[in-house]
């Protein structure tokens, strides 16, 4: 029997015969917290500049360049950061925690792709694709369309509409397969966001860190 404590102490285990087991989760590292700076690469023709360092996490929607406010679309963050041998210890395994995720997100780690996380908690294990000094990591990320349709809203109008937003006709440009004459990225039938609605956050938030976990045997117990 194997058994996974995340925090040090001493635990008690209770099987299904009743037997009682006592074992010990001694003293476990630190989680290894990954700060900026992180440089992430935006999908192109969206709207945001191609590439853009933050010096630390926070939501696209907070950021001070439009073309990052109000992106929609895929974004992938790149970092490299160093493993010490202590976490990748025997008996150690290690978990990649991306905190808070707005709102999916694709992990891999020097090369290895390691899944999908599409809900918290955003955690993956990661002990067999991570490495003794340093390690490549990509996050692709994905949010919702809404800031999109909302910096679209800061943009003239390429259509004509009722007052409650509704289409009267097709726009010529569309039928004809030509970009907004506006530079709007997106159309919609029906307007459902204004210029001043909240935005919602997007991208990776964090913090990232990576968590350590300690596997004890029982079978002599």
């Amino acid at each position: 029997m194997q058994v996974q404590v995340w925090e040090s102490g001493n635990y008690e285990l209770k099987t299904g015969d009743g037997k009682l087991l006592h074992f010990e989760g001694k003293s476990l590292p630190e989680p290894l917290e990954l700060s900026g700076p992180w440089e992430v690469q935006f999908s192109p023709h969206l709207g945001a500049p191609e590439r853009v360092s933050f010096p630390n996490l926070i939501s696209w929607s907070e950021h001070e360049n439009p073309g990052v406010k109000y992106f929609s679309g895929v974004a992938t963050y790149h970092k490299r950061f160093d493993i010490p041998s202590s976490l990748l210890a025997k008996g150690n395994r290690l978990y990649l925690s991306l905190g808070k995720v707005a709102v999916m997100a694709q992990v891999q780690l020097n090369g290895q792709d390691l899944g999908t996380l599409w809900k918290p908690p955003f955690q993956v294990e990661i002990s067999k694709a991570a490495k003794i000094g340093n390690n490549k990591l990509e996050i692709k990320t994905v949010n919702l369309w809404v800031n999109r349709m909302i910096g679209d809203e800061q943009l003239p109008d390429d259509s004509e509409r009722t007052e409650k937003g509704t289409l009267e006709k097709w726009p010529q440009w569309l039928e004809d397969g030509k970009p907004s004459p506006t530079g709007r990225y997106t159309f919609t039938s029906w307007r459902l966001w204004k210029k001043d609605s909240v935005l919602r956050q997007s991208g990776l938030i964090g913090p990232v860190k990576i968590v350590v976990a300690k596997e004890i045997s029982l079978r002599n117990r």
